[in-house]
Order: C-alpha cells, then structure tokens, then sequence
C-alpha cells in the first residue's frame, strides 16, 4: 500500500478574540480549525469543500505553515512541519507551493511577470536541490519555459500584473508555483474569482501540469461541480471539521453525513427533469459561531436528523466501506441511539468529563 506524501492529524488553528485598546487580554479566540485528520497520497487529488467560512483556507495555510498551527502534526515527507526549525522548513516549502484564490491580490503589482516567477528560482538559486546553481540565464530560460507552458506568451514576461485579465494572472500564479518543481501544490479556490469560460481553461491547465510532472493537490473549492471534475477523493468541511471524506465518485452516488446530503441537494444539476422530480433538503437556522467550544456534534444544530445523544458527544470518524468515512452517530453500529434520552445523554457526557 502506498505512504501518503502528507500526514495531517488534529490539526487545530484557533485565532485570539482580544479586548481593550491598551492593555489587551484574550477573552476567547475564533476555532477556524478544530480538530481534522486526513492522509494526501502521491499523485492524487484530494477536494476540500463546504460553504463559506467552514474553515478550507485555513486549514491548507496551516498546513504550509503560513499559519503557525494552535496544535496538531503536519508530517510531510516524514518531517513534522509544525517543530520543523527555520532550515528544515525552508528546504520543505521547496516541495510544498500554494496558488492563492485571488490573483489580483497575490501579485506583487511593482515586480514584472518575469521578476514575480522567478523569485522562487532566485531565492533558491536551482531548480532541485542537489543541481548547482542557476544562472542568469538559465533563470531568463526557465521563466520563459514556465510561461509557455502555462498558456503564455514570454513576450509579455516584462510586463506588469496590471496589463492582464484575471485568468492570465492565475496562470502567472501556477507558474510561480511550478517554478522548484514542487511535489505537492495547496491551490486554495483558484478559479472562484475567475470568469466561468476561464474556469474551465484553468481547470484543464492543472489537470495536465498534473498528469505531466506527477503533482499532488489539495485543491479548495465551494463549487461541488469543481471539485468533482478535478479531485480523486473529497473531504466535506463544516465548522472547522471534517465530517466526510470519500473517494469522490463514491461520494457523489452516495453521501452519507446530514450535511453532505443537504450541500449536494442545494447543486442544480443541468437536466430540466431530474432537477424538477428531485427533493432539497432546505436546513433551519444559520451556521453558528466559531467563537464557542462545542461538547456535541458541530453540526447539531441544524441537522434533521439529529438525536439527543449527538448534542454532548462528538462523533468520531466511521468507517463505511472501502476508502469511505463519515463522522455521524447514525453510522455507529455497535449501539442504537434512538432510544436514549436527553437525560441519559447528558448524564453520560458529564461522567466521561469528569
């Protein structure tokens, strides 16, 4: 069996709510992340999807250290990212790249397209590790192949971000990020600020890069229809969880958590028929606030089908079949829960805290 390229396990990034205007003290912090678990294999792409502010960006800039994480492993390569010194990590983020979700703010707009690609190539002055370093104009070459590669003309490699649309600035942004030759690349929503015409060409774009030079993705999105065109498996996201993750053919046939059957229910789908004879799943209430330790499961609140043991126990993740894990207290078999009370359910939450 294959050894995943990345190893995350409860990977946690809490921000810090502070007060006063002088003496600040913390008074409660926001848990964009809490707690998620997930191998990324060579090769593969793994989609990470959920409505906005479920925490996808976060996570994927916790995990290039971007953020430094509240707690949890990054383990990529064998080397734990989050206890890596300066020098471990600054050989790592060689292998690790990111594609920002806005290309108009990921620019430099002082720094020519031929400067912005090559900084990578300047600051590590070669293209993999054991190579010596590059020249002028070796870099001068390697910034023209990358553009060419990428859909675009080295013509234009002295020109300004400025003087390009938005899906050629995304391009310029993949080839920034294809410059050391990375093993795995965070593209966070790449293509959401992006003309849908354009999304497309994008989307082919990477497909191919990947295909070419053997890349791994963690690909961010919001767009199911993306994320299934491109990703090899899915994790669904909410409130900083991970509630399920499946190979994504199985997932779309067969989503098993409450909220990912809801998420695929609220996709239109382009045929007048099926769209007109299938049920919406319409959820009440509004997504709450991750200002709040929760000692239920996240999604409790608003799911139709839940139960009084679910408000004071966090469901772990449950195996269903090959490849396929849902975090749902439906999905236990060892116990039913239908049949326990509010009363009990409290009464046992409060003796496993104790």
């Amino acid at each position: 069996m294959k050894q995943p390229i990345l190893q995350v396990r409860d990977l946690k990034q809490h921000f810090p709510v502070t007060s006063g205007m002088i003496l600040q003290r913390q008074v409660g912090s926001i848990r964009a992340v809490d707690g998620i678990s997930f191998d990324v294999y060579e090769g593969e792409t793994l989609g990470i999807v959920g409505e906005s502010g479920c925490g996808k960006s976060t996570a994927v800039r916790s995990i290039s250290q971007l953020y430094k994480p509240t707690g949890g492993s990054v383990i990529f390569n064998g080397i734990e990212l989050t206890t890596a010194d300066p020098r471990t990590m600054l050989a790592a983020r060689r292998d690790i790249q990111m594609i920002f979700q806005d290309p108009y703010a990921s620019l430099n707009p002082r720094m020519t397209v031929r400067s912005i690609i090559a900084e990578p190539l300047v600051i590590y002055n070669r293209r993999n590790l054991l190579d010596p370093p590059l020249s002028k104009l070796e870099i001068e070459h390697r910034v023209e192949e990358l553009m060419e590669r990428v859909g675009l003309s080295k013509v234009f490699k002295n020109r300004y971000p400025h003087e390009f649309s938005g899906g050629q600035r995304q391009r310029i942004g993949i080839a920034r990020a294809l410059a050391l030759n990375p093993k795995i690349i965070l593209a966070d929503e790449p293509v959401s600020a992006l003309d849908v015409s354009i999304q497309s060409q994008i989307l082919n774009l990477l497909s191919d890069l990947q295909k070419e030079f053997n890349l791994t993705y963690i690909f961010i999105a919001h767009d199911l229809a993306v994320i299934q065109h491109i990703s090899t498996r899915v994790a669904v996201m909410y409130l900083g969880k991970i509630v399920e993750i499946s190979e994504a053919v199985n997932l779309y046939d067969n989503p098993l958590h409450p909220y990912t059957t809801a998420l695929l229910s609220a996709a239109p789908i382009p045929d007048p028929v099926v769209e007109r004879n299938r049920q919406r799943i319409i959820l009440t209430g509004d997504v709450p606030s991750p200002d709040k330790e929760r000692f239920g499961c996240y999604f409790y609140d608003r799911c139709p089908k839940r139960m009084p043991w679910c408000s004071n126990h966090i469901p772990p993740m449950f195996k269903r079949g090959k490849n396929h894990e849902v975090a749902c207290w439906l999905y236990d078999e060892t116990r039913d829960y239908h049949d326990v009370s509010m009363e009990e359910a409290k009464a046992d939450a409060a003796k496993a805290s104790k």
